[in-house]
């Protein structure tokens, strides 16, 4: 089994990236993979929500059953956040001297959250990169491939080329050129968010007059609160509250400059409980109250 490819990285259920890419892409050239999980994440095709750093005892476990049993020759390294976890790493692989060794820095997540403390990464340069093979840069990604997932894509296709006996820099070349060849979405299985927003604003304008709450909205679009609120801070920068009191906040100074409802009649036409809820909203959001409002714009 001296052929098998060992990735050390992260759990991305998405599989654009982390472990499951890896094996996904060697698998899919040909080869064997075997893996050693270093952190659980909770996310989706939006992005990270939590991180569950495993101990280093435990990837140590996971490190040396592999090791020992199929000896990889050619070990791909990913995402690392813990300092003891290095170490464990550094430890293993030095007993066992594989042929080759690869790092991909998983260093910012797709959006820029910054995933790996400067304190690890200290570690990771003094004690990892010495023993590397090849170390990936940005610079090492074909033009149009620097989307979610394209340093697993890159550095497993290096890694399955290195396990067939090429060298480090032919197997650079053929991997570059075999991810150019991908399809675009390969890496980027990207999600509905847009049709979600677009489907979430038609129903705020549906319901804002009556519907403030952004519960309301997750359960019309058959999905949770927290999800949505990815979506529409990915898709416009703002959370579906802010969403929905800007069209009440529009709303409500359309009635106020174009009728001459009282704002008793205006707070019941928007679907608040009484006019003093309403004129409270209204001035923590704009800064004067309705009836200030309408003796400037009204007409």
């Amino acid at each position: 089994m001296h052929n098998t490819i060992l990735t050390i990285t992260g759990s991305d259920g998405t599989g654009d990236s982390g472990v499951q890419a890896d094996i996904r892409l060697i698998s899919g050239l040909g080869g064997t993979a075997a893996s050693v999980v270093t952190s659980i994440t909770v996310q989706n095709t939006l992005g990270i929500q939590q991180f569950h750093d495993l101990p280093a005892v435990v990837v140590r476990q996971q490190l040396e059953a592999i090791v020992n049993d199929l000896q990889p020759q050619v070990v791909k390294i990913g995402l690392l956040r813990r300092a003891d976890v290095v170490e464990v790493i550094v430890d293993v692989l030095r007993r066992h001297q594989p042929k080759y060794i690869i790092y991909a820095p998983v260093l910012r997540s797709a959006r820029g959250e910054r995933l790996v403390s400067e304190g690890v990464y200290e570690v990771i340069s003094r004690r990892l990169l010495p023993m590397c093979s090849v170390v990936l840069e940005e610079t090492d990604l074909p033009d149009g491939r620097r989307i979610h997932g394209s340093a697993n894509q890159l550095s497993s296709a290096v890694a399955y080329y290195l396990s067939q006996g090429e060298n480090v820099d032919n197997a650079m070349l053929h991997a570059q050129t075999y991810l150019r060849q991908l399809p675009a979405g390969y890496a980027d299985a990207g999600g509905r968010s847009g049709e979600l927003y677009n489907q979430f604003i038609d129903a705020v304008e549906r319901y804002y007059d009556s519907q403030p709450q952004v519960a309301f909205y997750a359960e019309q679009l058959n999905v949770s609160a927290r999800y949505l609120g990815q979506v529409t801070r990915t898709v416009s920068g703002r959370s579906p509250k802010t969403i929905i009191d800007e069209r009440i906040i529009a709303g409500i100074t359309s009635l106020l400059t174009t009728t001459s409802l009282s704002l008793k009649e205006t707070a019941q036409r928007m679907g608040f409980s009484s006019q003093a809820h309403l004129s409270r909203f209204f001035k923590q959001r704009k800064g004067v109250s309705p009836t200030e409002y309408r003796a400037v714009h009204g007409s």
